[in-house]
């Protein structure tokens, strides 16, 4: 009895916090953003952020870029002028024939969290960005971050 009045209050408690959500849909991609949170479209780079603009979510695209696969990595890195070695980067094959590379950053001197993907495929390019403050990099702003970002999808 006791297993079966916690599991229901686990389901009741993750039915409670659950955040609704919309779609933004553009040609190429799609992500779920949480009720209450923004968007903004500047030139083809989308950003998503809570209304109090603690950190955001910013997605760009590029196609028809000659960017060879060998120095996806050390791009990626420079993007945060990081000095952390190539290893830091994780590469692994996704869906569709693309190529994610992940990482994640933190930034001393602006106590920012980051954290990227990149999804390379031939000339097409999809950088996927997080970046919060310290100080609420944690509980509901974490968990929406990542449910958000994590919701990214490549339609072709």
């Amino acid at each position: 009895m006791k297993k079966i009045l916690l599991i229901s209050a686990f389901l009741s408690t993750g039915i409670f916090f659950a955040q609704k959500a919309t779609m933004y849909d553009s040609p190429n991609y799609s992500i779920s953003i949480p009720d209450g949170w923004k968007s903004t479209n500047d030139s083809d780079i989308v950003n998503i952020f809570p209304t109090n603009e603690i950190g955001a979510i910013t997605i760009s695209e590029y196609h028809g870029l000659d960017l060879p696969k060998g120095e996806m990595k050390k791009f990626v890195l420079a993007l945060y002028q990081s000095a952390d070695p190539e290893n830091k980067v994780k590469e692994s094959k996704s869906k569709k024939g693309y190529t994610e590379y992940f990482y994640e950053y933190f930034d001393e001197k602006e106590k920012l969290f980051w954290i990227t993907r990149a999804y390379q495929k031939d000339k097409d390019l999809y950088l996927v960005s997080i970046n919060c403050g310290q100080k609420f990099w944690n509980g509901n702003y974490m968990t929406l971050f990542h449910e958000t970002f994590n919701s990214f999808k490549i339609k072709k």
